[in-house]
């Protein structure tokens, strides 16, 4: 296979996959100096109206949803010969399938990955979406400014074009493909989804050394009661799974957590006691920091915190952090790092500007001990949705909120959501308000200090500015 110099304005640098139906590209724009992932169209298929528009349904799709869960789109085109072709964001950590060709994952991190991956399909499944092909090949990984992130990538696209195309052979990935998607009769839901996220975590926490199916050994480290929701996940009856991603992840989460260790928490087929070991009750810091979301999206809050109460407000520091347009005034004690907005894009295609402000902000998004909030100025969100809308785009599943309160601060009418979380953090506000001219979109993401309540948060939204407002 050649490689192609250009493929739109991109210039071409190297092969990264090829699959029946598509190829990807690594490409370079040289305006931007960003890298992009360029998937084409096979040229045996180009010629198929059906399958073609399968493919651009994908980037569709993909471009809908826009959450940093899942892969992103920033564009569609077409070759010269005709062939389609997506950019999409470059998952420059590589895949889940590159990691394991290495060894295998210490079980705790592994656990927590499963995890996130499940947070992904979830996603996906609030949408309606059901992926069909969760591999360790479709999971990707993307740094961003609080750590690495999780992508779902590939929505089950081999499965719809061969439908499309008129396939009887089967689509999916053996190993990982629930039984019913052998049946081109058989109805394909979200439980065909939760079968696969049980193969990987079959894949993730079984000793590869210690044989498949129900001989499968478990690694050191595996809590109880994980392997009983893996059985249930990867049951043969669809009606014998989990219904969706969520329940999925809520049933893992139950049962690695400590409240579901017994006395004897070995398993049938666990190696002797001494040869075992025990999840912590807190996930190390390193791995949350791995698998946390930049921060336009939900943290990865997987650790326990203390509760929080009400004080009164934070005491203005004397200096203000600043990146771009947007300033924020410094609570006593804390300081701002500048950086980028991960997938809010501007129209020079870079970047659009975010601060963390915290009292550590290395160590804010993984340590839940450490207070502080995300903040970001978006002109190309402010285009498409409204505050109201732009919260609501940011559920966080498992924690409970609080009725949407509406506050005034510095100019800014702010729509505000807070959540009471059962794990990590035990309080996540959500906020979000136009600038004076509307032409932008402020968003705060806080993570109250112990005792910082309503009035803590108002104030560090007051502090919230925009050049020109």
């Amino acid at each position: 296979m050649s490689t192609p110099a250009w493929i739109g304005s991109y210039r071409i640098e190297r092969l990264l996959g090829a699959g029946s139906f598509a190829t990807v590209w690594l490409g370079h724009d040289p305006v931007l100096d960003s890298r992009v992932a360029i998937k084409v169209l096979a040229e045996n298929w180009s010629h198929d109206l059906r399958v073609r528009e399968r493919f651009l349904d994908e980037a569709r799709l993909l471009r809908r949803l826009d959450h940093p869960r899942v892969v992103r789109v920033h564009g569609v085109g077409e070759l010269p010969d005709g062939r389609p072709y997506a950019v999409l964001a470059w998952a420059d950590g590589g895949s889940l399938r590159d990691r394991l060709a290495t060894g295998p994952l210490p079980a705790a991190e592994a656990l927590a990955l499963l995890g996130e991956i499940a947070a992904g399909v979830a996603v996906l499944h609030r949408h309606r979406v059901v992926h069909r092909d969760l591999t360790p090949g479709n999971i990707l990984f993307a740094s961003g400014a609080t750590g690495e992130r999780v992508l779902i990538a590939d929505l089950g696209l081999a499965k719809a074009l061969a439908a499309a195309s008129g396939l009887t052979a089967r689509a999916g990935t053996p190993g990982y493909m629930a039984p019913e998607q052998d049946d081109p009769l058989a109805v394909v839901d979200t439980r065909s989804d939760v079968f696969g996220l049980g193969r990987l975590g079959l894949r993730l926490l079984g000793d590869p050394d210690g044989g498949p199916g129900p001989t499968l050994r478990w690694r050191p480290g595996v809590p109880a009661a994980v392997p009983s929701v893996l059985r249930r996940a990867t049951a043969v009856r669809p009606a014998d799974r989990y219904p969706d991603a969520d329940a999925f992840r809520a049933a893992l989460r139950r049962a690695a957590s400590p409240a579901a260790a017994g006395a004897d928490d070995r398993h049938p087929a666990d190696p002797p006691a001494g040869d075992r070991t025990t999840v912590p009750a807190r996930p190390s810091r390193g791995s949350a920091r791995r698998f946390g979301l930049a921060g336009a999206g939900a943290l990865a809050l997987v650790m326990l915190g203390a509760a929080a109460g009400d004080t009164g407000p934070p005491r203005a520091d004397t200096g203000r952090g600043t990146s771009g347009p947007l300033s924020v005034a410094l609570p006593a004690g804390w300081r701002a790092t500048g950086t980028g907005w991960a997938g809010q894009y501007g129209d020079d295609g870079r970047l659009e500007p975010a601060l963390i402000v915290a009292a550590d902000p290395d160590r804010w998004a993984a340590d839940p001990d450490v207070p502080g909030a995300f903040v970001g100025f978006s002109a190309s969100a402010a285009r498409r949705t409204t505050a109201e809308g732009f919260v609501a785009e940011r559920p966080h599943a498992d924690c409970v909120a609080a009725p949407v309160r509406r506050t005034r601060q510095a100019g800014v009418d702010w729509v505000v959501v807070r959540y009471a979380c059962p794990a990590g953090r035990p309080v996540l506000v959500e906020a979000a308000g136009l600038t004076a001219g509307r032409d932008a979109l402020l968003y705060v993401q806080v993570t109250p200090p112990a005792g910082g309540g309503t009035d803590f948060v108002d104030a560090l939204l007051a502090g919230v500015r925009a050049s020109g407002d």
